[in-house]
């Protein structure tokens, strides 16, 4: 099983790449990881995985400067169905838009727009930073099987997900209101927080994912 982590200039990618590989050796799954800025690469993965940090258009820019990887991309995951994961700004890079300093066309894979965090409480900073409990209903989706009880998550971001259907939105997290923490539809997924920061409940997603078959 080849997963290709996309390599866009966006971050550090190994902390990443490091706790897939993890999951996929103890779980023996038999998987290649591989972080890779070859389009041809991505075409031919059995799971794309699209990690992101900084400004939503410095990240889409990114991705556009990669000869080819945006059809590449589509190719493996929007033609033939593979499956995706997008992580913090790579889950947002799914929307229809990205309002972080103007206004930037995403993907397009699921529908919505990205916003700024805009807390009810004042003494809630923003960027929302750290650890925070997610919640869910129990057995609504793959990715979030056995996370156990109470599950935190590791977040640092200052813009969240809003879908334009509720039934995308799989997990939320409360900051001065609900901000979304976990996206999917079909063989698509993302999360907001960083499963390569979230210990034990990060390798579970990973896990999960790896294993799911939409």
């Amino acid at each position: 099983m080849l997963v290709a982590i996309v390599d866009y200039g966006s971050g550090n990618l190994r902390s990443a790449a490091k706790a897939f590989e993890r999951v996929a050796a103890e779980q023996n799954l038999g998987a290649d990881i591989q972080v890779t800025a070859d389009a041809d690469l991505v075409a031919k993965a059995d799971r794309v995985v699209l990690p992101g940090v900084g400004a939503f258009g410095d990240c889409r820019a990114g991705l556009e400067a990669l000869d080819g990887m945006v059809q590449a991309m589509r190719e493996a995951v929007i033609d033939k169905g593979r499956p995706f994961m997008g992580i913090c700004v790579g889950m947002q890079l799914m929307a229809t838009t990205g309002r972080e300093h103007g206004t930037h066309q995403g993907l397009d894979w699921i529908a919505g727009e990205v916003v700024a965090i805009t807390p009810s409480d004042p003494a809630l900073k923003v960027p929302h930073m750290g650890w925070n409990e997610l919640a869910w209903v129990p057995g609504s989706h793959p990715l979030l099987d056995d996370l156990g009880e109470n599950p935190h998550a590791y977040f640092v971001h200052s813009y969240r997900f809003q879908c334009a259907d509720d039934r995308h939105q799989l997990a939320r997290v409360s900051y001065g209101g609900p901000i979304t923490a976990v996206i999917g539809r079909d063989n698509m997924v993302g999360t907001q927080f960083h499963p390569e920061k979230s210990q034990a409940t990060g390798l579970r997603v990973i896990a999960n994912f790896l294993r799911w078959n939409p």
